[in-house]
């Protein structure tokens, strides 16, 4: 086939995007497709318009990549993509909409609030809020921003205001979130719609004390360890949550849904990613090949999934 890889985009996560990008279209070659790579820039948008080709892949992360607006672009003209649709990628990327669709099925979320800090706002005041309905530690990110990218564990009151003003670098709508202290979990997720499977859970273990951006696209800026080290009962229940959220958002084709288990054993979700990394450090090829899976087998079955 003919396919259009798009990657780099305008979001803060571009260089992920370039380099799972890469990936994407070597592993395409090597399948034996013509594959044409089109870095992505909203004001270029006659690149996309004028494209023929079978079928997109698409490589972006973040703002108008992940968020359902590329997706929307794609439907429009009729061209067939790798992955979920408008709803599902938006749905996901609103991170507090997706909890409470996640709350539906009752998969363990996060005590949490949102919160929109506009130019007007008097962000003292809802410093005070903020303190009134959160106990310290608490998280604050922004609501649509991916890879922990300004995210900060508030532990007192002289750090809540600084955070605030991180996170709305990225979003105007802002997370608060209670903090859970667990194993960092992923569990990606493939198939058909209704017929998915989850592969084998990852536990995480990042060099830094918090899984930031330096420990998931650092060579060895994280251990993977495949299968996680949680016991079996555990495992299936994770699994089932995953498949869930990955249904319930709407998601297609693939997916990965973050988790933290407390000590306690409960697997709370953070996130399901639409279009998770596909770097050479990646967490979805390397649960992938646990389970036989070579990247370039991975990415075509991608392929076939989406136009079989």
């Amino acid at each position: 086939m003919k396919i259009a890889v798009l990657y780099g985009g305008v979001s803060k996560e571009r260089d992920v995007s370039i380099s799972s990008s890469k990936g994407i279209v070597e592993a395409l070659k090597k399948n034996g497709h013509e594959v044409i790579g089109i870095d992505f820039h909203p004001k270029r948008l006659h690149e996309i318009i004028e494209l023929k080709v079978d079928l997109v892949f698409i490589g972006l992360h973040g703002k108008y990549g992940e968020d359902g607006s590329i997706q929307g672009l794609l439907d429009m003209l009729q061209i067939p993509y790798v992955g979920s649709g408008v709803m599902a990628s938006a749905l996901a990327m609103d991170k507090f909409k997706a909890k409470q669709l996640f709350a539906t099925k009752q998969i363990p979320i996060a005590k949490g609030e949102r919160y929109q800090i506009t130019k007007d706002s008097s962000i003292k005041d809802y410093v005070k809020e903020i303190h009134s309905n959160f106990t310290f530690p608490f998280v604050i990110k922004p609501n649509r921003e991916g890879s922990t990218l300004g995210l900060t564990i508030v532990e007192e009151e002289s750090q809540t205001e600084v955070a605030i003003e991180k996170a709305i670098k990225s979003d105007e709508y802002i997370l608060v979130e209670e903090f859970i202290k667990g194993k960092e979990l992923t569990v990606p997720i493939m198939g058909k719609m209704n017929e998915e499977v989850a592969l084998p859970i990852i536990e995480i273990i990042p060099k830094n004390e918090l899984y930031d951006y330096e420990s998931k696209y650092s060579q060895g800026g994280s251990e993977h360890i495949i299968p996680a080290r949680i016991d079996e009962k555990i495992t299936e229940r994770i699994k089932r949550y995953a498949v869930q959220a990955h249904q319930v958002l709407g998601c297609e084709t693939y997916s990965r849904a973050d988790f933290l288990l407390t000590d306690d054993g409960i697997p709370y979700i953070l996130e399901v990613n639409t279009l998770p990394g596909m770097t050479p450090t990646s967490l979805f090829p390397d649960s992938a090949s646990k389970n036989n899976l070579s990247y370039e087998e991975m990415i075509e079955r991608f392929v076939q999934l989406t136009v079989g």
